[in-house]
């Protein structure tokens, strides 16, 4: 999964992490809900990656020269590796991982439908907005997981690549036909929209996540926080479109 090119760097200045977030997992997991709700995590950032992958390896199919499409091959591989991590690791703490992606597969699968590309660019913008997007949101909770699940989640969410991959042919597309860009801002907004509507839906239809979200397990957020949470993926949005050259 794609983390934004402009993500920000922790600050030396950052809290020193408490409750569940300086805990191990063997600790944590202690709690049945928190526990419930890390197994959900996984299994979506899992089902996550293996459609990433399956993206990605159906984009080399669109890519206009031999080079892209290995660029794009390359870069699936590295999706499929990050599924596996997640399934090794559900299998560790005595999950089935197909048991734990199943309530998910659904959701993204819609989501993969509706915003299916019609070309190249369109499919490079998907990944590029929509994977940002979905890492924001992994990386915002990721902050108040165990030490051990959350060095997990943002090792599954390293840059493949692709950011800059797609940054640097859709400026240069940009650059050769420019109302192209109309095109591809339209495009981009309907992802952004689409994505943050899929996101709010699974969490909503998860208890465990849900409630770990909104502060129901300890050192979750706040109602006000999942505000500024959500407002904080808009605007990484925002100057990532920038990167793209496109009007957000």
């Amino acid at each position: 999964m794609e983390t934004p090119d402009n993500a920000t760097e922790a600050s030396e200045e950052a809290p020193v992490p408490t409750g569940i977030a300086a805990q191990d997992w063997a600790t944590a997991s202690a709690d049945p809900q928190y526990r419930a709700a890390v197994v959900d995590l996984l299994g979506a950032l899992a089902y996550g990656e293996l459609a990433a992958f399956e993206r990605l390896a159906e984009d080399a199919k669109l890519a206009p020269t031999l080079g892209d499409k290995a660029a794009l091959a390359k870069m699936a591989s590295a999706e499929f590796h990050h599924f596996e991590q997640l399934t090794d690791r559900l299998t560790a703490i005595e999950e089935e991982p197909t048991a734990a992606m199943e309530p998910f597969a659904k959701a993204l699968d819609d989501f993969h439908r509706q915003t299916a590309p019609s070309d190249w660019l369109e499919g490079l913008v998907k990944a590029y907005v929509g994977d940002s997007i979905a890492s924001d949101f992994y990386r915002e909770i990721a902050a108040r997981l165990d030490t051990d699940t959350r060095s997990l989640v943002l090792s599954v969410l390293d840059d493949t690549g692709h950011g800059n991959f797609a940054v640097e042919k859709v400026r240069a597309a940009i650059e050769a036909e420019p109302r192209v860009g109309g095109r591809l801002a339209l495009w981009a907004r309907r992802l952004m929209g689409e994505a943050l509507s899929q996101a709010q839906r699974v969490v909503a239809d998860r208890d465990a996540l849900s409630t770990m979200l909104v502060g129901g397990v300890a050192d979750g957020f706040d109602l006000a926080e999942v505000g500024r949470m959500f407002s904080r993926i808009t605007e990484a949005h925002t100057k990532r479109m920038a990167a793209l050259g496109l009007a957000a």
